[in-house]
């Protein structure tokens, strides 16, 4: 992208009043951004309101300093591992399904792997979703579910948030062949100068170097709350399907769905316990008709009716599938998060013992410590 044509795309995304939707108008009615700005007063009123075709003859304010620093963000990835580019609505790379859906952002800033891979995205990923705060068992899960689902090939989408959203990142690079496409690719709702959570920072370099950062937002742009629930829509259209881990009943990752099945895509949903508010969200899409999924196999054969899951992709084991029952103070605790108190009652011991009982299940995986002095058995892959 040359500087000129960048200063005309990223003068109509930013000029005040005009929002995505007139843009595209705007768009649609004059041809590219330089033809839009060419045009007269009068013609602009055709397509907009007068105060829209007013503001779009005068540069927004601080223009000169945004596309300053907007063209140096493009310049930095020359000869550098890491691309850097921005897909406008005219480019052949901008992917498919967005294009499709109600409300495609004017511009996409991507980094990471050549961002000519976006284009086919949809037909090979699958968006994995879920809680910022998810329990132990529900962390897990996300990383083995990505593990999985990358190393059959699907790449895994989703928005680099705390919890659920970076177990999915981390474990889809862990199961992603060397050379597969695009391991997993993250869409932000920052601009992509930044790193949002700071203790992802390290996480956001990975997924650069193996896959790819979206974000449709101008640099510069802060972690908003509003800017969150909206970049949903790009993950939900990027993906085959949506895999929603672990969710509140007020969550974005429930908007992620919705917007999903708006779009026609399917929708995945993991159960957990009736006693924990993390699965109750869940629980909400399984009874609008969302699949219930217990491993990679039931995703798998969603997406590929009749076809196998590939040799290289285990699926997600639980502790019914294990040959042995569990013994001891394992099967005393069930699945559900359980207290010392209710412990005690259930086995007889003291609390002392139990004690040093959970600490060498914790220590060894199987238990996890959980808020409010609860203990939960993990199932482990």
């Amino acid at each position: 992208m040359e500087r000129e044509e960048l200063a005309g795309w990223l003068r109509l995304a930013l000029t005040p009043g005009v929002g995505d939707g007139t843009a595209r108008r705007l768009l649609a009615a004059f041809g590219l951004p330089d033809a839009v700005f060419a045009q007269s007063q009068a013609a602009l009123t055709q397509v907009c309101s007068a105060a829209q075709a007013k503001a779009l003859g005068v540069l927004p304010a601080d223009f000169d300093a945004a596309l300053s620093r907007t063209w140096q963000w493009l310049r930095e990835a020359d000869g550098a591992p890491m691309a850097r580019a921005i897909v406008t609505l005219g480019d052949a790379a901008y992917p498919g399904d967005l294009l499709q859906t109600a409300d495609p952002p004017l511009m996409l800033y991507v980094m990471g792997r050549p961002h000519q891979a976006l284009a086919e995205l949809a037909g090979h990923a699958i968006a994995i979703v879920g809680s910022r705060n998810p329990t132990p068992q529900g962390a897990v899960d996300a990383r083995l579910f990505a593990r999985s689902l990358a190393g059959s090939g699907l790449t895994v989408v989703s928005g680099l948030a705390l919890g659920v959203d970076g177990a999915a990142h981390d474990g889809a690079l862990d199961g992603a062949a060397p050379d597969m496409a695009l391991a997993t690719v993250a869409v932000v709702g920052t601009g992509l100068d930044r790193v949002y959570p700071a203790r992802h920072r390290e996480l956001a370099h990975r997924i650069a170097q193996r896959g790819l950062i979206v974000s449709e937002f101008p640099l510069g742009t802060p972690p908003l709350n509003q800017n969150f629930p909206k970049r949903n829509r790009l993950i939900a259209a990027m993906s085959r399907g949506t895999l929603v881990v672990e969710a509140a009943l007020a969550s974005g990752s429930l908007i992620t769905a919705r917007l999903a099945v708006e779009q026609g895509k399917e929708v995945f949903a993991i159960p957990g316990s009736i006693h924990s508010p993390q699965s109750r969200g869940c629980h909400a899409l399984i009874r609008q008709g969302a699949k219930l999924v217990e491993s990679v196999q039931d995703i798998f054969e969603e997406l590929n009716p009749g076809a196998a899951l590939p040799d290289g992709a285990a699926a997600i084991a639980t502790d019914d599938d294990d040959d042995a029952e569990p013994q001891g103070l394992l099967a005393q605790m069930g699945h559900d998060p359980v207290s010392l108190d209710a412990l005690g009652a259930r086995t007889g011991k003291g609390a002392a013992e139990l004690q040093v009982e959970l600490l060498e299940l914790e220590l060894d995986g199987q238990v996890a410590r959980l808020p409010g002095g609860l203990f939960q058995r993990m199932a482990r892959g």
